[in-house]
């Protein structure tokens, strides 16, 4: 099954993700991330320290300015 990490702040996207089958797991740490295919943030808290490490090989989607169905829409265009 697809892993996909949603930031806790996301919970509208994280329902929307778990309608269309996808396991859902919450991000509070990086170590969440570890063997997630696709990754979704809000954005907040990005490269504050201008440290980039890499903790996923999939996509990580910024949810700024997005409703959950585009969230939806960009996971699954990301996804193989």
């Amino acid at each position: 099954m697809t892993k996909i990490g949603v930031e806790q702040s996301l919970s509208n996207v994280s329902e929307a993700l778990k309608q269309k089958g996808y396991e859902v797991v919450e991000l509070k740490n990086e170590q969440d991330a570890k063997g997630c295919d696709c990754c979704v943030v809000t954005g907040g808290d990005n490269n504050v320290m201008g440290i980039q490490d890499v903790i996923i090989e999939g996509s990580v989607i910024d949810a700024t300015g997005l409703s959950a169905d585009e969230i939806c829409h960009q996971v699954e265009s990301k996804l193989p």
